[in-house]
């Protein structure tokens, strides 16, 4: 029997270099703030919130063998996020994520995430070589993942028998590439969490709340999707059933890098805790707005 607690997170592992400053900025902004650098990418940050709900994801993604790479092998360690399985490159660098932050939100972000794209499906092994499962015997658990994977491998995702039996939970990574996961939408057993710009974008459409968009989804053949809209409702939408929505808390944001990452971690985390839908709904939009509150590390 595959342990609830112990979840698959498929995707980027890297280094968030993230400038921010309290100041309102535009274009061409030169402005005092911090720069930090912390351990990010999409699979991670999932990964980080499910460590927090006590939760025991693995890691199934490229690693450099350079310092920036025993850096975050030693900084996943702390977190609570396993990497045994990750595959490990002499000849790949470690990704990195560059983003501007102000007071009036996202500027600008670059996701180097190449050394992932270039690894392919090598990332996957250990769910066909029988480490964590293989063709007959597919892993039959959780499994968090991210659109940071090209769209060639995605595609194969789709239809794979390594994932026929996975309760598939999908980030898109950015709207950018929020397309690369329409092959996905026919996999009966994915969760899709987008935001209302990615929605649009993967339903072909424009639209001005969240339970709309998600509807459409549906209607386009998704099994279920989750659609947030920062502060305004969240909804969340499934084949046969009614769909709920909710507003999260008003807060004072501070930082918005990874607030989507977060909201989907604390909603696995909350159905694994056996809540309805509408409750883990509200515990994913709490958690979310504690996240870009500032209010938790």
């Amino acid at each position: 029997m595959t342990d609830v607690s112990r979840i698959l997170c498929i995707g980027s592992v890297l280094w968030d270099i993230i400038g921010r400053s309290p100041a309102v900025m535009r274009r061409g902004s030169d402005v005092p703030g911090r720069i930090t650098r912390l351990p990010g990418g999409v699979a991670l940050n999932i990964a980080m919130g499910l460590a927090r709900f006590g939760l025991s994801p693995e890691m199934l993604t490229l690693i450099g063998c350079d310092a920036e790479g025993d850096d975050l092998i030693r900084a996943c360690t702390a977190l609570g996020v396993g990497t045994g399985f990750a595959l490990r490159s002499e000849d790949l660098p470690t990704d990195r994520y560059l983003a501007v932050e102000g007071a009036n939100g996202l500027i600008a972000a670059i996701a180097d995430a190449h050394s992932l794209e270039l690894a392919g499906a090598r990332i996957l092994a250990p769910l066909e070589d029988g480490r964590l499962g293989c063709a007959t015997a597919p892993w039959a658990g959780l499994i968090a993942l991210d659109g940071n994977l090209t769209e060639a491998l995605l595609a194969e995702i789709a239809t794979s028998p390594l994932f026929r039996e996975a309760d598939l939970r999908i980030a898109p990574a950015s709207p950018g590439k929020a397309g690369r996961l329409r092959p996905l939408l026919a996999h009966p057993g994915a969760t899709l969490y987008l935001n209302l710009e990615e929605a649009g974008l993967l339903a072909g459409g424009a639209f001005d709340i969240a339970a709309t968009a998600a509807d459409a989804l549906i209607a386009r053949g998704a099994a279920r999707v989750l659609v947030t809209d920062g502060g305004r409702p969240a909804a969340e939408a499934c084949r046969l059933r009614p769909t709920v929505s909710g507003g999260p808390p008003q807060v004072l944001v501070t930082r918005v890098t990874g607030a989507g990452d977060t909201f989907m971690a604390a909603h696995i985390a909350a159905e694994l805790r056996g809540l309805p839908r509408e409750a883990a709904l509200h515990a994913a939009l709490l958690a979310a707005a504690t996240y870009v509150s500032g209010d938790i590390n």
